[in-house]
């Protein structure tokens, strides 16, 4: 009876918080309830974190070359294309980096950025292919839980933010990694191309440069609002979410940066004997 009473009083909230939900998403994929999501992302980590790996035990690592090629340019092509999107739909057409109120009106340029949202949301469903490759490949060196947590957190998180503010101040952590994602894939994408290709991948190191330098803008950006008395930014618990995310993540990238760099334990190849490899040959 008592988890009968717990459940309905769930099921009364979840109805209540829903009646907030943008209307705009309704229909598109994966958005009726965080359930589906939530099954995806598990599905998931069991794989890369278990089952995977026992598959794999026995088995040969597959050669994965061409196939890793294509996906790391085409996601090099999707971030270039959600970045223009993110401009043209507000960062480069209004907004004032500040105090950016989500706009829900049906105009186009807000229509735009609720489609904008939607395909940023769905692309960290593909990038979960980062992890399989690794699996796949036997390198579950690389599936640490720093890249599992960050892979799985993402969508997860994000599912909300479409659901109820897909736009405005929220979506500017967006527009900065999908500029990330376009210099890191390319990147990837040179290593998957193989060793003619090894001599221009001498800037490994800076990748977590990049990857701190993101979070930094992310969590001063959005760290702005708590200076700004008059900002009608409609679900400031975005915005802590937001916050704590980007520092969170700082601080485990730069927990890695010193154990990578600092004390050598994870030097890029490039400075041990002058060939560049990476994570995803």
């Amino acid at each position: 009876m008592a988890f009968s009473n717990l459940t309905s009083k769930a099921a009364l909230i979840y109805g209540e918080w829903m009646k907030d939900a943008d209307p705009r998403v309704e229909g598109l994929p994966l958005m009726s309830s965080p359930v589906p999501q939530t099954v995806i992302i598990g599905a998931y980590i069991y794989f890369v974190t278990s089952l995977g790996p026992k598959l794999m035990e026995n088995r040969k690592p597959f050669e994965l070359r061409q196939t890793m090629a294509f996906y790391n340019f085409a996601v090099v092509a999707l971030s270039l294309y959600m970045t223009y999107e993110f401009l043209m739909s507000g960062w480069a057409t209004g907004y004032s980096f500040r105090c950016d109120i989500v706009d829900y009106s049906r105009s186009p340029t807000a229509l735009r950025m609720v489609q904008t949202c939607w395909l940023y949301y769905f692309s960290k469903f593909i990038e979960l292919l980062d992890t399989v490759f690794f699996v796949l490949r036997k390198k579950n060196g690389q599936v640490s839980f720093l890249h599992v947590l960050h892979h799985s957190i993402m969508p997860w998180t994000w599912w909300f933010g479409v659901k109820f503010a897909p736009g405005g101040l929220g979506t500017f952590h967006a527009l900065v990694n999908c500029i990330v994602h376009v210099i890191m894939y390319t990147y990837y994408g040179l290593c998957a191309l193989g060793p003619a290709y090894y001599k221009y991948l001498w800037w490994k190191k800076h990748m977590t440069s990049i990857q701190l330098v993101q979070f930094i803008i992310v969590t001063v950006h959005i760290g702005q609002i708590y200076f700004m008395d008059d900002c009608q930014y409609q679900f400031p618990v975005f915005m802590f979410i937001i916050w704590a995310y980007g520092f969170i993540f700082l601080i485990l990238f730069l927990h890695f940066w010193y154990h990578a760099y600092t004390k050598g334990q994870r030097l890029p190849k490039t400075l041990k004997n002058g060939i560049g490899k990476s994570k995803d040959q």
